[in-house]
């Protein structure tokens, strides 16, 4: 059954929060332990292959700014497929943007997690 309301963070898989947890410290080394080995992240149309090019992305994306990351909803799909939409605010161009983080779960991982722009 398909489920596509907003949600309490904890009540996303702990993978999905241990993750984003990690991700929002920019604790490469931590995230990646939260990926299958052949995980794939999507960037802004973007795409990262296989665990050594993700881990490189989650260690440098973002890293010549600084800014905040505040967690503004969260929603699950169905079993495997879960969103989490933050707020960042910070010196990147713009300074503010609200994306969505949507995990795909494989074997208890995170197998995909494409990064885009929130969509109301």
């Amino acid at each position: 059954m398909t489920q596509n309301t907003d949600i309490a963070s904890d009540l996303l898989p702990a993978v999905v929060r241990e993750f984003f947890a990690a991700h929002v410290v920019r604790d490469a080394d931590t995230a990646s332990s939260f990926l299958t080995e052949d995980a794939v992240i999507v960037d802004q149309d973007e795409t990262f292959r296989g665990k050594e090019k993700v881990h490189a992305f989650l260690r440098d994306a973002g890293s010549e700014f600084e800014y905040t990351t505040e967690q503004i909803g969260a929603r699950r799909i169905d079993d495997n497929h879960w969103v989490v939409t933050v707020r960042l605010e910070g010196t990147f161009p713009g300074g503010v943007a609200e994306l969505d983080y949507r995990f795909a779960l494989r074997d208890g991982l995170v197998a995909e997690l494409v990064i885009a722009n929130h969509t109301a």
